[in-house]
């Protein structure tokens, strides 16, 4: 199929990297010249497990091209929108200004027949707002809602073979035809058996919020038990083991830390306790606000941990491990590892930080902190080591070897990825959240 995708973002440049690996004819625009300049050069604009090869897969077979003419959309069938909704500067609720922009800049190059696809996360409402601009601009168009659902480190294989794929559609012909191509698009998911779940807009938005909603809960029960564990003895990570065999309950994301960050969760709970106030509705969702505020005490937690062992925080010398928000990504939006690295710094620490690929992008948000190429140049001589962020590179670390590069052995464990045992083997004070 010949296949537009609009926004060349992190959702939008795997998207339409993913869709050309799949046979498709795609063309991806954006209004940034420099990520279309990389993008066309087969250089991703960010980090992200398997996207390099997957554009280089995709260049000798001339489907895949990047542009800022927005015009090239006149070429495709089918045109996805996968534009960033961030928070406001003022408020908690999305800002749909580029999604705007980019229906505005489409409905003037599209053509009878063609349908339109969101992929963007959007308040519930959004699309039947954008469903009657669509058809007063062109009546023959039609609109779909395809939310995504992609895991940060995992997005090329979330695309190519998804869980589930969510088709938001009108009632009646049009719905039916929509559903048809989408079909299409995910032939290959459809044929291996994906779930394919066709509703209506406001369930397919309501589909993405509430997961982001459900999961951001779950991982901040955890760690709100964690608080509980701390001054009860207890050891959450125990707890998480015990209670994550109930089958209705689940082990997965019961891991207390510092908890969740990036571009999604912490902004989607925000947006969408917003717009449940705007409904009149945001009794429903109250609990999202504590869900929010237990996730920040967690970084509170671990600089006030640091401080208990350093005795203070003035002139302590740090050794942060991680900068990304999670492992395997260079993202730092809303970055639990980057903001406790910047508290500390801002308390008086020194503080030396690393991680294997977000350094660029920390130095130039906090240009007041030390970076290390390496774990082991970030700890040297370190009064304290905080591990924030999980990579292996950091988990698989040898407490004795590193043991020798400190000025004390005392480690903070913000993600309970250590082992305790043997760092405390190795002559470690070692200290996790909730243990």
């Amino acid at each position: 199929m010949r296949i537009s995708v609009i926004g060349c973002g992190y959702l939008g440049a795997v998207h339409a990297a993913s869709m050309a690996h799949l046979g498709h004819d795609v063309v991806g625009i954006d209004v940034d010249e420099a990520k279309i300049a990389l993008l066309s050069a087969g250089r991703p604009p960010f980090f992200e497990p398997g996207l390099p090869e997957v554009l280089e897969s995709a260049a000798p077979s001339g489907r895949l091209r990047f542009t800022t003419d927005f015009s090239a959309v006149s070429e495709a069938d089918v045109h996805f929108v996968a534009v960033g909704t961030p928070q406001v500067a003022d408020g908690d609720a999305a800002d749909m200004r580029f999604v705007d922009a980019a229906f505005a800049s489409l409905l003037e190059h599209v053509k009878p027949g063609d349908l339109i696809v969101g992929k963007s996360t959007v308040p519930v409402g959004t699309a039947a707002r954008l469903a009657e601009l669509v058809a007063q601009a062109q009546p023959e168009v039609t609109l779909a809602w395809n939310p995504e659902f992609l895991r940060e480190g995992f997005a090329v294989s979330d695309t190519v073979s998804p869980d589930r794929l969510v088709y938001g559609v009108p009632e009646g012909e049009s719905g039916e035809r929509a559903a048809g191509l989408l079909d299409e698009v995910y032939a290959s998911a459809v044929a291996a058996g994906t779930p394919v779940i066709v509703t209506d807009y406001a369930t397919s938005e309501l589909v993405k919020v509430s997961a982001n909603a459900f999961l951001a809960t779950k991982i901040s029960f955890i760690n709100a038990m964690a608080e509980i564990a701390e001054v009860t003895g207890a050891d959450v990570t125990k707890l998480a083991d015990a209670i994550g065999h109930d089958a209705r309950i689940g082990r997965r994301f019961l891991n207390a830390g510092v908890g969740f960050g990036g571009g999604c969760l912490p902004k989607d709970i925000r947006a969408f306790s917003a717009r449940a106030r705007e409904l009149g509705k945001g009794d429903a969702v109250r609990f999202l606000d504590e869900v929010d505020q237990i996730n920040l005490r967690r970084r509170t937690r671990v600089v006030e941990l640091v401080r208990e062992e350093a005795g203070g925080l003035a002139g302590v010398r740090v050794g942060v491990l991680g900068l990304a928000f999670k492992p395997h990504s260079d993202d730092i939006r809303d970055s639990p590892a980057l903001d406790i690295a910047m508290r500390l710094a801002d308390a008086g620490a020194i503080v030396t930080a690393t991680d294997p690929q977000a350094v660029e992008n920390a130095r130039r948000r906090a240009p007041q902190l030390r970076f290390a190429e390496t774990a082991e140049d970030a700890v040297r001589d370190a009064d304290v080591v905080v591990l924030i962020t999980e990579w292996p590179e950091f988990t698989s670390l040898d407490p004795a070897a590193v043991g020798e590069l400190v000025a004390h052995r005392t480690v903070i464990d913000g993600r309970n990825a250590l082992d305790p045992a043997a760092w405390r083997g190795a002559g470690w004070t070692y200290r996790g959240l909730g243990r």
